[in-house]
């Protein structure tokens, strides 16, 4: 079976969402305690990596095993907030972190994967958006293109 470019993207873009979502996990449990809540970045990175997650899901399985709740114009706006998403998320991180000289101290390299892959998951995230969006503006998300129902 041969694998299709969008297929392996999702791949690929499916590992770096769980190894982005361990690494703001980590960084949220460190950072949360009873005194005070951990810093919005990491929790919105923490929601972007699930959200994207979902998204994924919907775009890697929906078109396969449930067509009919698949629409490429719901999934090229899924991918366009995605994206939005992860731009957002890694420019804050990135700010939020600055340059610093980490001198192998753990937490600081952390937080320096955390960006990343965060920007590393938003170049992915693009770049499937493209794709879908050269698709959908090629007139293959047109409603008049499916089939009817047999019931």
């Amino acid at each position: 079976m041969a694998l299709g470019m969008i297929t392996i993207i999702h791949a690929v873009l499916a590992v770096l969402v769980i190894i982005e979502l361990g690494i703001t996990g980590y960084l949220v449990n460190k950072t949360d305690n009873w005194f005070s809540d951990s810093p919005a970045t990491y929790a919105f990175l923490l929601f972007s990596s699930i959200w994207s997650l979902f998204v994924l899901i919907y775009l890697a399985i929906t078109p396969i095993y449930l067509a009919r709740l698949y629409h490429a114009l719901v999934a090229f706006g899924l991918l366009v907030l995605t994206t939005i998403f992860w731009f957002a998320g890694a420019i804050a991180f990135a700010c939020f972190v600055g340059a610093p000289a980490c001198h192998g101290n753990g937490w600081c390299q952390t937080n320096e994967a955390g960006v990343a892959f965060a920007f590393f998951l938003w170049a992915g995230f693009l770049a499937l958006t493209v794709l879908e969006g050269l698709t959908t503006l090629r007139g293959h998300a047109r409603a008049d293109k499916t089939t009817p129902s047999t019931v």
